[in-house]
């Protein structure tokens, strides 16, 4: 075989390696739980505030009243026990702003603006900040995201405490039934 050849057949298996290896790998975030895409397309997750990738509003921000905004979902499986929330920054390592569990499920429903600080609240873990409860987005400089997830589960967590938010993922691995995203953005003063 000519050396030109070889190094065509070497490029073409090299390809077809690294085609194969990509369809190996698992798709998102490590700590994303196996859905059939059924399950994962189902579950909405919407703010009238804001919407996917759109700019929080100030009312909701560390800057501005600090009060967790307004959510809604629809689409929940049946079979959902327990709805979890968890509320992070991922332009800041996964800074964790609000972690809430057990919430009564629901195929859909929603949460009002300042829900975080009533009575009525279901469990709410630790923040980031170290407190309980919602801490708005606070960025040191620029223009962060703030991913909203919200888990349909097939239990109740069960939770005792004030859990962070990976106490409640750990928790909830292998019992996600579907997930939703909501991201939104916020620069302080903006």
């Amino acid at each position: 075989m000519r050396p030109a050849a070889r190094r065509r057949l070497a490029g073409l298996l090299l390809l077809a390696l690294q085609v194969g290896l990509t369809a190996c790998q698992p798709s998102g975030p490590p700590e994303a739980t196996m859905l059939s895409s059924d399950a994962a397309s189902t579950l909405a997750l919407t703010s009238p505030e804001f919407a996917d990738d759109q700019s929080i509003p100030r009312r909701y921000a560390c800057d501005g009243d600090d009060v967790s905004p307004p959510l809604g979902w629809s689409g929940a499986p049946a079979e959902t026990a327990a709805i979890a929330l968890v509320m992070d920054d991922p332009d800041a390592g996964g800074f964790v702003h609000w972690v809430v569990f057990d919430m009564t499920a629901s195929a859909s429903g929603s949460l009002p603006a300042g829900w975080s600080s009533s009575p009525d609240a279901p469990p709410q873990g630790t923040n980031s900040f170290g407190r309980l409860g919602y801490g708005g987005p606070c960025p040191p400089s620029g223009t962060h995201r703030y991913a909203f997830r919200l888990l349909a589960l097939d239990q109740a967590l069960g939770l005792s405490g004030a859990p962070t938010a990976k106490q409640v993922l750990d928790a909830a691995a292998g019992h996600v039934l579907a997930e939703a995203r909501l991201t939104g953005t916020y620069r302080q003063g903006g």
